[in-house]
């Protein structure tokens, strides 16, 4: 019998794998380019995705056919297709892979695809096509097309990165990335979630900021809580009047992947009126002086991991505490659309602490984040309120001396007009 065939087909499920490859999106695709490269293989495209929290699936295009992965992380396991045609010996990039993803189980299942003995040849005119061809020339790199994706069990946000990695470290808080995306430039993530990026990180650092002081209108003292990117406090420290900044955050791999990688926006640790303590923000909290600051800055990421404890109710209760009569807290919000149950609850405790009038919520936009709107929340312990504020003239000073590029007088106030899908959440 004829077994000459078009191509051949190993189908590979590779068990006990180490998850963290498993789940890292950059090194799977290194390593499956790698494989098809290691068995002679001339590679044209690479496509791969991240989904948050777990699993990678791509696709690497070869000329010879294509090899293909999904991956389980928690369960530590990937399926891999090996198609090839041609010379190509696709058991090598099966050696290959089984060492990289450090597979001590392993099946596989060789298939003939395409037998020439069932098919039969058709006659067609392809000069036309070889034409074409003639005038192509096949570059020396091959297009990389690798993507992060964040999501929950409903939606998604997906970038596309350049599948470099700057910095990998994992602290003992959580695993602390940078990354570089080719929309939004180099990009900090936290255990898979998109924190801030050089293209976007001031939507959020100018909004979490100059609102809340220039509604203060005389903050002197200033507590920030987290904000290991240095944004918040790079914002802050714009205002002159301000006197003195102490700023707690968990983790100093943070700060130092971010001081080697995102200068742009860590770019005031060494301002002298910073106190810098990497140290619990919410254990410093607890034990701070009553009356202490004039604000409060809370830039925390979500709900989950070192950052689960900035939502609880001790936590806010502490915080006012430590404000000053008249202080004003601001605090990361999470988003109506993306985390309502939390957004919802956040709202609640401030509105339970400072009073149910004293718990105003800014919304602002942010391309990078699910589902672009994000919020702030306030909680404001005295009569001044952001709604109110009567500077026009001040804060467009003020914005254009600083060369601001979304905060304006106009932006301050409509922040605080919620539509009414929200404000029935927070009822």
């Amino acid at each position: 019998m004829n077994n000459v065939a078009l191509g051949n087909h190993i189908l590979v499920e590779f068990m006990k794998c180490d998850p963290h490859i498993m789940n890292d999106v950059a090194t799977i695709e290194r390593n499956m380019v790698e494989a098809a490269e290691k068995a002679g293989a001339t590679v044209i495209n690479s496509t791969f995705h991240h989904f948050s929290p777990y699993g990678v699936s791509g696709v690497v295009v070869i000329q010879e056919s294509h090899l293909a992965i999904h991956t389980w992380p928690e369960y530590g396991y990937a399926a891999v297709d090996l198609f090839t045609c041609g010379e190509m010996d696709a058991w090598i990039s099966f050696d290959y892979l089984k060492d990289c993803f450090k597979s001590n189980s392993y099946s596989a299942i060789e298939m003939k695809r395409g037998s020439v003995n069932l098919l039969t040849r058709n006659d067609f005119d392809v000069r036309s096509m070889r034409e074409q061809a003639a005038g192509w020339r096949n570059p020396e790199f091959y297009t990389r097309n690798v993507w992060f994706t964040d999501k929950d069990e409903d939606q998604a946000l997906s970038l596309r990165f350049t599948g470099e990695v700057f910095y990998d470290v994992q602290s003992p808080f959580q695993r602390v990335r940078i990354l570089e995306s080719t929309k939004y430039g180099k990009m900090l993530t936290l255990d898979d979630m998109v924190m801030t990026t050089i293209n976007d990180e001031f939507h959020y650092h100018e909004m979490i900021s100059h609102p809340a002081i220039f509604t203060h209108g005389n903050a002197k003292n200033i507590l920030v809580i987290g904000g290991g990117d240095g944004g918040t406090i790079r914002e802050v420290l714009r205002h002159k009047e301000v006197e003195k900044v102490t700023m707690v955050e968990i983790d100093g791999e943070v700060i130092k992947a971010c001081k080697e990688h995102l200068p742009q926006i860590a770019a005031s640790f060494d301002n002298p009126k910073l106190d810098l303590k990497v140290d619990d923000g919410i254990a410093f909290v607890k034990n701070a002086a009553p009356k202490s600051y004039d604000v409060i800055i809370v830039d925390g990421s979500d709900p989950v991991g070192p950052a689960e404890g900035l939502f609880s109710v001790a936590f806010y209760q502490n915080c006012y505490n430590a404000l000053k009569d008249g202080g004003i807290l601001i605090t990361q919000g999470e988003s109506p659309k993306f985390n309502q149950k939390a957004f919802a609850e956040l709202n609640h405790t401030l509105q339970g602490i400072f009073g149910k009038d004293n718990a105003p919520i800014s919304l602002f936009y942010v391309p990078t984040y699910p589902t672009g709107m994000w919020s702030f929340q306030y909680g404001l312990k005295g009569s001044e309120n952001p709604v109110a504020v009567e500077k026009e003239e001040e804060i467009e000073s003020f914005v254009n001396a600083q060369g601001l590029r979304y905060y304006n007088s106009a932006i301050h106030k409509a922040s605080f007009a919620t539509p009414n899908f929200v404000k029935n959440l927070v009822k």
